[in-house]
């Protein structure tokens, strides 16, 4: 094993014990990094100076050159915070004499506002999800949106989910995020009820097909077989739903999530409040809605208003 590829994995080993990032995270910055270590000339010369840390990122801002596509902006920008990291870490740690990262910029985030639906979309779109003639398949996609909307979870947050995690009588949900960060979220009576009609009809028959006492109560959401509902397949049950209320092209998971925060802000929900619901690590992020609320407000004036 080279010396460059000993410091990548004692920087991932810090990442996990130290700093206690997710396993998705750690992954991708793995996957960086490793394309970082694959490239010409990088296993030679990388610590030696800055040069070819800022070559490699120059080379992969490329983008429509046949054969070099590069890499999109939110992509790029996280290549250059995994090498700035791992350069950090690596001068802090006494294994390299010149402080790289001092010399690495990151690239300005885009600030593209998240796609929402109106209040009487979202509406659609859970009708459109189905389980009112108690059909298992129906429930589970229905009890799954009500959730995602109910609580703006992410996609994985939700599928991550055990039955004791949910709790009925306190109306609220047990939510393990990004950075393993847990926090308690309110659900709304409408997603409670849909959740026990599912909890309380297929998913115990379900359950009973692993013959098996499940841990923490087994998996909120199951699949077929009894096994925890994968995150496609999940994918799969809003994109469905999408599609029957004409916003096919509009609507993905984190759709609900965007919505469930505009909605709240637009409700006068305090801007806090939001951003620990939704379990952001910085209230910059949940700004972002703001943005999007000011954009329905002139929308909402511009067509109101008689002199507008």
């Amino acid at each position: 094993m080279g010396e460059l590829q000993t410091t990548i994995d004692g920087y991932l080993t810090y990442l996990h014990v130290e700093r206690g990032l997710a396993p998705a995270t750690i992954r991708a910055y793995r996957s960086d990094l490793t394309d970082f270590a694959a490239a010409r000339g990088v296993s030679r010369a990388w610590s030696a100076s800055a040069e070819v840390a800022i070559d490699y990122l120059a080379a992969r801002t490329r983008r429509g050159r046949r054969n070099d596509p590069g890499l999109a902006p939110n992509s790029l920008r996280r290549r250059a915070a995994a090498l700035k990291g791992f350069y950090r870490f690596a001068y802090g740690e006494g294994l390299i004499s010149v402080d790289v990262a001092a010399h690495i910029d990151l690239p300005r985030p885009s600030r593209l506002l998240p796609e929402t639906l109106t209040v009487s979309e979202t509406e659609r779109l859970l009708d459109a999800a189905g389980g009112e003639d108690g059909d298992a398949h129906g429930l589970r996609e229905r009890a799954l949106l009500e959730l995602l909307y109910a609580a703006g979870l992410r996609i994985s947050e939700a599928i991550g989910l055990d039955r004791e995690d949910l709790s009925t009588d306190g109306a609220f949900v047990r939510v393990i995020g990004k950075g393993d960060k847990e926090r308690l979220v309110p659900v709304g009576d409408i997603a409670l009820d849909w959740l026990a009609r599912w909890v309380e009809g297929p998913r115990a028959a379900l359950l009973a097909i692993g013959h098996v006492v499940p841990g923490r109560g087994g998996p909120l959401f199951l699949g077929q077989r009894g096994g925890r509902l994968a995150r496609q397949q999940a994918w799969t049950a809003v994109k469905r739903a999408a599609a029957r209320a004409g916003l096919a092209e509009r609507v993905s998971p984190h759709t609900l999530r965007h919505s469930f925060a505009t909605h709240l802000l637009e409700g006068g929900a305090d801007l806090r409040i939001v951003q620990e619901l939704l379990g952001h690590a910085s209230i910059s992020t949940t700004q972002l809605y703001t943005h999007l609320t000011g954009e329905r407000i002139r929308d909402v004036y511009s067509r109101a208003h008689p002199r507008a």
